[in-house]
């Protein structure tokens, strides 16, 4: 984006997306009506979460679309996410002369969106000629030029200069900046932008500030005026709309994006699907692909933001599957969810390391997962005997007999499976932090809520044991007869016959319980540990 001149209006903020995007140029531009034109983003669809920040920071959107193009779902997605984030001057071009039947879907899709009807351009020049039409009486929706500072961090190159783009209000030489997530702050010698040292710096831009004195940022942190800091917070009220394939389950682990901040979290609760501007709400357990629903949202560490009404680029995140890095969703945040105020953490004096010196041992969490029938119990409880007659302090959980007390409310549809294992992973920890070897034994079928257990420990403390076995040989098995009910119909969602198991990619451990005997398998668990360390007394 080019210098901004602190005198004349403000430009209004342009993203350029779409199949044809490519083919125009990004150059500012003033139309005849006088109103500056300036594009300060370009995306494609593939990255729909660097899709909708950049929507949250413009003022309006061009999505240009290739004559041989269909209206396939990825366009629809990206109009989604686009209006998602607030735009509402949204323009479709298509560049060349259009089909009847695309111009009838891109004008159904249109209509649908609430968005400017297609225009066929044949140049660079033809686009920007409709657009000055179009947006000569238009008016920017971001933050004011005069809305408190906040800036995005991408990078910090040394401990006193910090690199990032401003999403809202102005920065000048010696204004005093603070870092939201360390709370220190300090003033601004120098400036950056583009290459050239300068005095001030708008929303839009990229720039590098040299601080006089470090305040601790790193990449994915904020910035901001130091006498107006936005809030932190870990729980939210949010819009969510899903474009996954496969079903949101509340409680499933997932990786959240807010600004350019990553973290694990989770929608806990869904509160009711909306089934049109004007339509009332609908009850609703799960949303499905282009369901958009209202939610709270859990974050595993408290981040800074802005409802979306205030601020759309802290206001708005992406939900992303932690395996596959595909983006799920696309929301906004509305407020903070705040915990009652007489509820706070406690400290304590008796720490995890010293409760582990007190045993002589380094604690961990075994997690064994694989098929029902596999092995995971057999060979849990015999690490647990090994470890116990060597003197050390452990707990054994087991599936089968956490559900007949902690999680006896719970069934086997993939959305109780998922809050049975987020349950006995927050329990689990507990017992971890009490110094403990903890193996916790069961089928924990989808890879997200076992990443969910291995984020809530320290690293080096989450053992992932895969007990293998082909689903032939554990049904020929078959100690509880459970195969033969699910086969006749009588046990659904059972794992391994209607309902799928996701094996690990990358387990610490993986026993074949089809090739060794379960004795042989547990000694390989305890030598484990003992190479680890977990076992040795003077271990830190």
């Amino acid at each position: 984006m080019a210098p901004h001149d602190f005198g004349a209006p403000a430009p209004l903020r342009l993203l350029l997306c779409g199949s044809a995007a490519g083919t125009m140029p990004d150059r500012p531009f003033e139309p005849a009506g006088g109103q500056p034109l300036a594009v300060v983003d370009r995306r494609g669809h593939e990255d729909v979460g660097a899709l909708a920040l950049a929507a949250a920071r413009c003022d309006a959107a061009v999505v240009v679309v290739d004559t041989d193009r269909s209206v396939d779902d990825a366009l629809r997605r990206m109009l989604q996410v686009v209006r998602l984030a607030g735009l509402h001057n949204v323009f479709l071009a298509v560049d060349g002369e259009s089909s009847p039947d695309l111009r009838e879907d891109l004008t159904h899709i249109a209509r649908t969106l609430d968005l400017f009807a297609p225009a066929s351009i044949e140049s660079a020049r033809d686009l920007w000629s409709t657009l000055g039409d179009e947006l000569s009486g238009a008016s920017a929706i971001g933050p004011a030029a005069d809305a408190p500072f906040r800036l995005l961090v991408s990078d910090a190159p040394s401990p006193q200069a910090v690199s990032g783009i401003v999403i809202a209000g102005t920065v000048r030489i010696a204004d005093r900046i603070a870092s939201v997530e360390t709370g220190r702050a300090s003033q601004i010698a120098a400036m950056d932008v583009d290459g050239e040292d300068r005095a001030q710096a708008a929303a839009g831009e990229t720039v590098t500030l040299r601080l006089e004195a470090p305040v601790g940022t790193a990449a994915g942190d904020v910035l901001a005026a130091a006498g107006d800091r936005p809030e932190t917070c870990d729980q939210f009220a949010a819009d969510l709309l899903w474009i996954g394939p496969e079903p949101l389950l509340p409680g499933r682990a997932y990786r959240i994006e807010i600004g350019t901040r990553q973290v694990p979290g989770s929608v806990t609760r869904i509160k009711h699907r909306i089934a049109g501007d004007d339509a009332p709400p609908v009850a609703a357990g799960t949303l499905r692909v282009g369901d958009r629903g209202r939610v709270n949202l859990s974050l595993a560490q408290p981040v800074a933001f802005e409802p979306f009404a205030r601020d759309r680029a802290l206001g708005t995140f992406t939900v992303v599957d932690t395996a596959s890095g595909h983006a799920m969703g696309v929301g906004t945040i509305d407020f903070a969810l705040r915990r009652a105020a007489n509820i706070h953490r406690q400290a304590v004096d008796v720490t995890k390391a010293a409760r582990a010196a007190a045993k002589a041992q380094r604690p961990a969490l075994l997690w064994f997962t694989g098929l029902s029938g596999a092995g995971k119990s057999t060979i849990a409880n015999l690490v647990e005997k090994r470890l116990f007659a060597l003197g050390h302090h452990t707990y054994l959980l087991d599936g089968d007999n956490v559900r007949h007390g902690l999680n006896r409310d719970l069934g086997f549809t993939a959305a109780d499976r998922v809050e049975n294992i987020r349950r006995v992973a927050e329990t689990a920890k507990l017992m971890v932090d009490a110094g403990l070897i903890t193996l916790a034994s069961f089928i924990s079928p989808f890879r997200a809520e076992r990443q969910l257990a291995r984020d809530l420990l320290t690293e080096g403390e989450f053992v992932e044991v895969f007990v293998d076995a082909p689903l032939g040989v554990v049904e020929a098995r078959d100690p509880k007869g459970l195969y033969a009910q699910a086969r006749a119909g009588r046990i659904p969602n059972f794992t391994g016959i209607d309902s799928p198991y996701e094996p690990p990619a990358a387990p610490e451990l993986h026993l074949e319980t089809h090739r060794r005997s379960a004795d042989e398998l547990a000694d390989e668990v305890v030598a484990y540990l003992d190479r680890a360390g977990f076992l040795d007394a003077g271990a830190d």
